[in-house]
Formats: C-alpha cells, sequence, structure tokens
C-alpha cells in the first residue's frame, strides 16, 4: 500500500511539474506596457518561489523511497527509477524558471535604468534650453556677452557617455521586442529635441564669439583712439604753454 501511495505521490508531481511548465514556460508574453512587463516580472518570482517551496516534497518523496527500497527492494527499485526521473524533470524546471526570472528582471532593470539616463539627459536639456534664451536681447557690454558665452560653453561641454547609454539600452530592449513601441516614441522624441537644441546652441555660441571678437576689435580701436587723442592733447597744451604760434606748429597740430 506504501509503494501504491508513494506511486501516486510521484505521479501528482510530475503532472504539477507538466502544469508549471506549460503555465509558466511555454505561454507567449507580449510585453506591450511597462506594466505587463512589470506583472510578468512580479508573476515569474512567485512562480519560483512556487517551484522551490516544492524542494520540500520532493525531499520528502526521495527519503520514503529510498526507506522502501531497504524493507522492500522489489518494489523499491521501480519507484527509484521514477524518482530519478522526476528528479530531474523537478532540477530541470527550477533551473529554466530561474533562467527566466533572472531574464525579466534584467529586462526591467534595462527599462528602468533607461528612464534614469532619459530623466538626466532631459534636465539637462532644460539646463541647455535656458542658457540659450539667456544669450538672447544682451546689453552691448563685452563681460556680459563674454559671460554669457562661458556659460554656453560650460553647458555643452556635457559628456556624450549617458546618450550613448540611452542608445543601447533602448536597442536592447526593441532588439527583444520589450516596450518597442513606447521606446521608439521616446527616443525620437527625445532625439528630435536634442538635435533641435543642440544646434541652436552651437549658433548661439558661434554669434557669441563673432560678437565678441567685433566688440574686442571696437574696443582697441577706441583705446588707440584714445591714447592718440591724449598724446595730441599733451602736444597742443606744449605748444600752447610755450606761446607757440599756429604758423610754426606741424600740420597736423594747426
Amino acid at each position: 500500500e506504501k509503494a501504491v501511495n508513494l506511486k501516486k505521490d510521484l505521479a501528482e508531481m510530475q503532472e504539477w511539474m507538466t502544469q508549471a511548465e506549460e503555465e509558466y514556460l511555454e505561454k507567449d508574453f507580449e510585453y506591450k506596457s511597462p506594466e505587463e512587463l512589470e506583472n510578468a516580472v512580479e508573476e515569474m518570482k512567485r512562480a519560483k518561489e512556487d517551484v522551490l517551496q516544492k524542494e520540500v516534497r520532493v525531499k520528502i518523496l526521495k527519503d520514503n523511497i529510498k526507506m522502501l527500497a531497504a524493507k522492500v527492494p522489489s518494489s523499491g527499485q521501480d519507484l527509484a527509477t521514477e524518482l530519478n526521473v522526476v528528479l530531474e524533470n523537478y532540477q530541470l524546471l527550477c533551473n529554466r524558471i530561474r533562467g527566466k526570472c533572472h531574464t525579466l528582471e534584467e529586462v526591467w532593470s534595462c527599462w528602468i535604468e533607461l528612464l534614469q539616463y532619459l530623466d538626466l539627459e532631459t534636465a539637462w536639456l532644460n539646463n541647455l534650453e535656458e542658457r540659450v534664451q539667456m544669450t538672447e536681447n544682451l546689453p552691448d557690454k563685452l563681460d556680459t556677452v563674454n559671460d554669457a558665452l562661458e556659460s554656453l560653453e560650460s553647458v555643452l561641454r556635457h559628456p556624450a557617455d549617458n546618450r550613448t547609454q540611452i542608445r543601447e539600452l533602448g536597442q536592447t530592449l526593441i532588439d527583444g521586442g520589450i516596450l518597442d513601441d513606447i521606446i521608439s516614441e521616446k527616443l525620437e522624441a527625445f532625439n528630435a529635441r536634442y538635435e533641435e537644441l543642440s544646434h541652436l546652441a552651437v549658433s548661439r555660441q558661434i554669434a557669441l564669439e563673432q560678437q565678441l571678437q567685433t566688440m574686442r576689435e571696437t574696443d582697441h580701436m577706441l583705446q588707440v583712439l584714445q591714447e592718440n587723442l591724449a598724446e595730441l592733447d599733451r602736444q597742443l597744451t606744449s605748444y600752447l604753454t610755450d606761446r607757440v604760434d599756429a604758423f610754426q606748429m606741424p600740420q597736423e597740430a594747426q
């Protein structure tokens, strides 16, 4: 009777494993929204816990069959053969569910990481847009234009590492058919804004550099003119002090 019960337990265990495989491993999943992906991750976590909890039952079956084999070798031998099949299938099921759970967790982590990088770069774009706007309608002062140029250049020196991560993470998920529509839309919007603001910022940078160069040249010309006028004033003052007749002066002094 004990052998019959153990055989029944083995059959039930095998049936449960077949159902678990169909439910968790053979079902086709489509992850078209973050909610669907997150639900799939949680479901696989529960599946992993459920399968691992069966380890105690498998161990009890194994111990009982060993005890029976010691008492009734003929009955125990047949059950031991069936047990080996069940143990092999159980280990395979555990490994496959662990693998799928790990894969889904990695995918979810990839999605979260993509969102974090997008947030960082969006904040940088907001800052860049603000700096570009600050360069408009500047007072015609050398220091003001120079400060605006340096401020804009400091933002433009932003490294490209984050954008590389965004491109690679997004492509990885899209290639896997995961959230591809949502990610494509996000990347398209981000890249369009990045290109627009980058071109605008570089154009403003060039314009400010040209404006600054013109102002410096004008400033230099004024400085030279002031020095010449000061020298001329000194000479005229000297002539007047010495009561020199105008017709005795050099032509330029007259």
